[in-house]
């Protein structure tokens, strides 16, 4: 009697795969704490109370006020989320003293500043002071008086898609050129894994800064953006091309592939349409755990200056004011950043540690 179709999908690949990953305690982890980055960056306008370049000069290096909430008064009276209002008592120095006489009370669904949201202006903010003139710093304030918190959020949205999109880019470009390789192989084959392994034998620091500074220090923020995704995925498509080449070197002597060519089909139809979905188990693990390293190649070239540059915000140019030892010694909340990096990088590894583990047919239910 032949399966069910409802049969046959519950007991299909992908449905193996999700199976197994959900055993994954820590993979699991993993993947909720990308999805809640992902959509705090991709909401960042409207959870952010200001803008990311939005300066409050005359309180610059604030202290974070995260751990300076209170929810009742020192009279034991409930007053709902405050802060207490901080004064400067040293322009040089920063430094901060709160004046318990006056609280500043924190309100959720405020209008603020107006920003764009998927082609729609809006000035909600999710919270903000209702004292305009005694702004909420979170994670406190950097050396210009701008919020960290936003610029957090805004600097995920850059740091977070480096990564995605930069391995789009490279995994596409090494499925073609494996693809390509692995099935016509003789010259073809040769002169692909050539230029693979010229790829592979170049410095890639030294060929991004190369890159960088032929472009010049100037240019617009959306152009340096797509300088670094380009330059990363450029160096990272040859690695992956030489895999997918020996793996499709064993999957082009199947029936299905000498079938196809029976038929007919042309050859590049033959590579997109059978060959190459076979091997999207080993791509989706490879590019899961390669995220981290695109994450962190924009992170150093930003904290290098050669990647994004202010005022725009990303997790590395961030970083940079940590270089400055006083900087760590009396403002220690300049590697927050730090911080959602590290998060960041350990939940991508714990997800591809898991798809890794999940989609090993030797794995054991």
């Amino acid at each position: 009697m032949a399966a069910s179709p409802s049969a046959s999908l519950a007991t299909g690949p992908w449905r193996t795969l999700w199976r197994r990953l959900r055993k994954n305690r820590w993979a699991m982890v993993g993947l909720w704490v990308l999805g809640l980055l992902y959509l705090a960056v991709v909401f960042a306008p409207f959870l952010s109370p200001y803008g990311y370049t939005t300066q409050f000069r005359e309180q610059n290096w604030h202290p974070p006020h995260i751990t300076r909430l209170h929810l009742w008064d020192d009279a034991g009276t409930f007053q709902g989320p405050f802060v207490y209002a901080s004064n400067r008592l040293d322009e040089f120095t920063s430094e901060y003293e709160e004046d318990r006489a006056k609280p500043v009370e924190i309100d959720f669904f405020v209008r603020g500043e107006t920003y764009s949201f998927l082609g729609i202006e809006s000035n909600l903010h999710l919270f903000g002071s209702r004292d305009p003139t005694r702004p909420i710093f979170l994670f406190g304030s950097d050396k210009y008086g701008r919020d960290v918190f936003t610029r957090i959020l805004y600097g995920g949205r850059i740091s977070m898609s480096v990564g995605l999109l930069g391995i789009a880019i490279s995994m596409t470009i090494g499925l073609l050129v494996g693809g390509i390789a692995g099935y016509f192989g003789g010259r073809t084959d040769f002169l692909l894994m050539r230029l693979v392994e010229l790829i592979l034998a170049l410095p890639g620091l030294y060929l991004i800064l190369v890159i960088r500074q032929v472009f010049g220090r100037d240019v617009p923020s959306t152009q340096s953006y797509l300088i670094v995704v380009l330059v990363l995925a450029f160096i990272g498509w040859a690695g992956n091309a030489r895999v997918i080449r020996g793996m499709v070197l064993s999957i082009k002597e199947n029936e299905y592939v000498t079938a196809a060519e029976a038929l007919g089909q042309r050859r590049l139809a033959i590579i997109v349409r059978h060959i190459l979905p076979n091997t999207l188990s080993f791509v989706i693990v490879t590019a899961t755990l390669a995220v981290p390293y695109y994450i962190l190649g924009e992170v150093a070239l930003s904290f290098l200056s050669v990647g994004i540059q202010e005022p725009e915000a990303s997790w590395g140019n961030m970083l940079r004011d940590a270089q400055d030892v006083r900087n760590l010694t009396d403002f220690p909340w300049v590697v927050v950043p730090g911080f959602f990096i590290f998060l960041a990088v350990m939940a991508f590894n714990f997800l591809g540690d898991g798809l890794r583990d999940a989609a090993d047919p030797r794995a054991l239910e």
